[in-house]
């Protein structure tokens, strides 16, 4: 029996590049990526919960962004492996809108999570004598309260806005979860003045963000280069590498998804940069800033030394 017919309210998702040859492949990639992505980011942040030395604000903020990612990865992957083993291709309007408002949610809070800890490294390099207070504990809560106010607030109305256009057609979502650029195809009518709302909010969100990191980081090297320590300094660069490698991939996608035109891109090139901004992207942010970070690699060996420890003392 057919799951769908024309009067129903449910969305259909075609699931992840519905094209390709191969998916029992796709999927097991995709369930290999997930599983490390959850263990790398639920092992980074129970690592810095445990480890008194990693009480700081830059480690509070990168448990955040693995919490985030954590949460991004989740609110996408199960619900496409799911789809894929039973068959089952439908979503509820509501479904949709809540892993919609889920999803934009945790997009604008990484967005301006990554600018607070381009301006935590710079605060910390280029105005050390002030980090205590520019970065204390009620500081760094208030600013990931903001981040997280924030960004549901901002999800809220790019939610509401594009679930309430008129659908005439079909209900299929070239897809494989409830995203915006997705949606918006599927309407009958003119969508202009919400991109031009959705442009303006990119550039809250996206450029502004993106163009204040460039700038936290230029004055960052520029305070390294004049740097006499040669170990700090190798240390400066070796932290905001890392971040910048992040902004780097994070921000490419999201700026060619949501400031260009819905029609402008294929949906095969929004899948793409879907992928990449909420699977490949929370599986690499544990690895970079783990393999990277001498004082994560430190505390993680400390940590599976005690483990070991107690496993020979309880079983000897």
């Amino acid at each position: 029996m057919d799951q769908y017919n024309e009067t129903s309210n449910d969305f259909i998702l075609l699931g992840l590049f519905p094209g390709f040859g191969h998916p029992h492949l796709l999927i097991l990639i995709i369930i290999l990526i997930y599983t490390m992505a959850f263990t790398g980011n639920a092992l980074l942040i129970l690592l810095i919960w445990l480890d008194m030395r990693l009480h700081t604000p830059m480690y509070f903020l990168l448990s955040q962004l693995s919490l985030i990612d954590l949460s991004y990865i989740t609110s996408t992957v199960p619900k496409t492996v799911a789809n894929y083993f039973t068959g089952r291709k439908n979503i509820s309007y509501f479904a949709c809108a809540a892993q919609l408002f889920f999803f934009l949610t945790l997009g604008l809070a990484e967005c301006i999570l990554l600018t607070l800890m381009a301006y935590d490294r710079y605060v910390a390099i280029c105005n050390p004598l002030r980090y205590t207070i520019l970065m204390s504990p009620k500081v760094c809560l208030q600013m990931t309260t903001v981040v997280w106010v924030g960004a549901a607030l901002a999800a809220l109305v790019h939610t509401i806005y594009p679930m309430h256009f008129p659908i005439c057609g079909s209900r299929k979502i070239n897809h494989y979860f409830c995203e915006m650029p997705a949606i918006l195809r599927l309407s009958c009518v003119d969508t202009s003045t919400y991109e031009t709302v959705k442009f303006v909010s990119t550039i809250v969100f996206l450029l502004i963000p993106f163009v204040l990191i460039l700038s936290s980081y230029t004055l960052i090297f520029l305070t390294v280069l004049r740097m006499n320590s040669r170990k700090g300094r190798n240390k400066a660069l070796a932290t905001c590498s890392s971040h910048l490698t992040v902004v780097s991939l994070y921000f490419g996608q999201a700026i060619f998804i949501y400031m260009t035109p819905s029609s402008s891109h294929t949906p095969e090139q929004d899948q793409i940069g879907a992928v990449l901004g909420t699977i490949v992207i929370p599986m690499l942010n544990p690895l970079i800033y783990s393999l990277r970070n001498r004082e994560v690699v430190g505390a993680l060996r400390k940590k599976m030394e005690r483990c070991c420890r107690y496993v020979h003392t309880v079983f000897p």
